[in-house]
């Protein structure tokens, strides 16, 4: 397999890999504007942008967009996360360059048509109402706001309802604007593909884009915070974060291995103390996820009220136990987990295509999978020991609890706990 990139004059780039045997192909374009790139009045407005592509350009209508892939057997998608936006689609081979076309069309070409955006208007505030009615979606936005809080990092990405109700065509058509050069962009494609060929067929839509100023987000400060909402549920949601590396850091693969080790899988800590030995939860997990520049790692379980007390202490016991016992076999086990994961998910076209464009994005190329794999190799016992001692002891903490969770300990009781 081959990765490959081109970068045109204006910035637009390109990176591909050529995955033999494969007779389909995953083709998108990411774009650097999500949810940190957004001023306050402007919260959620990415998500809005990426929900106005599929509505209509100045070359095909709604449905037309939806048949033109549909007919060949195809399917077109997209999401905002709070660092990108992604326009992608998955195809057979031959149909590259109307997947292409597409695409270009959609990101290039949109006409925000009012009557449309009152439609989709009324479909983001319904996605909103959803979210706030699922406790262990919301918990989370809760978090990410206390862990980064009064920074754009923090705020949620569909935005609150005020600010989607005022959303007008020209604050759409001004966020593209901002944040929709060339420079921005990135084609990724895996699969069945011809990079050359490619590159051609890129040339016709985006290279005499003209070049724009590339403004970066501002960089993340974790602050950390408690939320807590007493609220009549059947479950008390426990979510707790702790500052943790970014993707350009090394210390990123202890993190991870860490986190899978506590509260990665059926054999981690967590899930072998809090349910299996006690039973005090059905759902219980730990994960580091990063961002650019910075990055948090993750506990989150539901329990009954009457239980969040017990279970919150026992999570910080076992991180404080993780600092001091932490075997060699638990860590070779969750190397190989981690491995695996990544490697079995970069079977797939549309994974590759997105590790493409996400490694392009942060380091301006695409390390080797031997690379990576020997990072995660070289991380030692004693690297997540000393991990685990800082997450247990030192590191800045957030809390957000959801339901009845009136016994819960607060953030300064757990504080205290870790540092007893």
């Amino acid at each position: 397999m081959t990765v490959r990139q081109h970068t045109f004059p204006n910035g637009f780039r390109i990176v591909t890999e050529h995955m033999p045997s494969m007779k389909s192909a995953a083709i998108g374009i990411w774009v650097t504007a999500g949810g940190r790139h957004e001023r306050l009045e402007q919260n959620g407005i990415a998500h809005f942008l990426e929900h106005m592509a599929f509505k209509g350009t100045t070359r095909r209508s709604a449905l037309q967009i939806a048949e033109a892939i549909e007919d060949v057997g195809g399917y077109i998608n997209a999401y905002t996360s709070r660092e990108v936006t992604a326009y992608y689609a998955r195809v057979l081979e031959n149909d590259v360059a109307l997947a292409l076309d597409v695409i270009a069309d959609i990101v290039l070409n949109p006409v925000f048509d009012p009557a449309e955006i009152e439609i989709e208007r009324g479909v983001i505030l319904q996605e909103i109402g959803q979210a706030y009615d699922t406790p262990d979606d919301v918990i989370f936005d809760w978090l990410q706001e206390e862990s980064y809080r009064d920074q754009p990092l923090g705020r949620t990405i569909l935005g609150p309802s005020e600010r989607v109700r005022a959303f007008s065509r020209k604050d759409l058509s001004a966020f593209v604007g901002e944040h929709y050069g060339p420079g921005q962009m990135i084609l990724s494609a895996a699969g069945s593909v011809d990079h050359e060929a490619l590159v051609e067929l890129a040339g016709r839509y985006f290279a005499d884009l003209s070049p724009r100023s590339r403004g970066e987000a501002a960089p993340a400060r974790f602050t950390g915070g408690e939320a807590r909402k007493d609220k009549k549920l059947e479950q008390a949601h426990f979510a707790l974060a702790f500052e943790s590396p970014g993707y350009r850091d090394d210390a990123i693969y202890t993190a991870q291995i860490y986190s899978s080790a506590l509260g990665g899988g059926m054999s981690s800590r967590l899930f072998q103390e809090v349910r299996e030995r006690r039973g005090l939860c059905y759902t219980i997990f730990a994960q580091t996820g990063a961002y650019a520049d910075t990055g948090t790692t993750t506990i989150y379980a539901g329990t009954s009220g009457d239980q969040i007390a017990e279970l919150a202490h026992i999570t910080i016991d076992e991180m404080k136990r993780a600092a001091d016992t932490m075997s060699p076999e638990e860590v070779a086990r969750a190397r190989a987990q981690m491995k695996a994961g990544m490697l079995m998910g970069l079977e797939s076209p549309s994974n590759r295509a997105e590790r493409l464009a996400r490694l392009v994005q942060i380091w301006g190329e695409v390390p080797s999978l031997d690379d990576t794999i020997a990072r995660i190799d070289a991380v030692t016992t004693g690297d997540v020991r000393e991990f685990a001692e800082r997450m247990a002891a030192e590191a800045p903490a957030a809390l957000a609890l959801y339901g009845p969770v009136g016994k819960a300990p607060g953030l300064d009781a757990l504080t205290e706990r870790r540092a007893a």
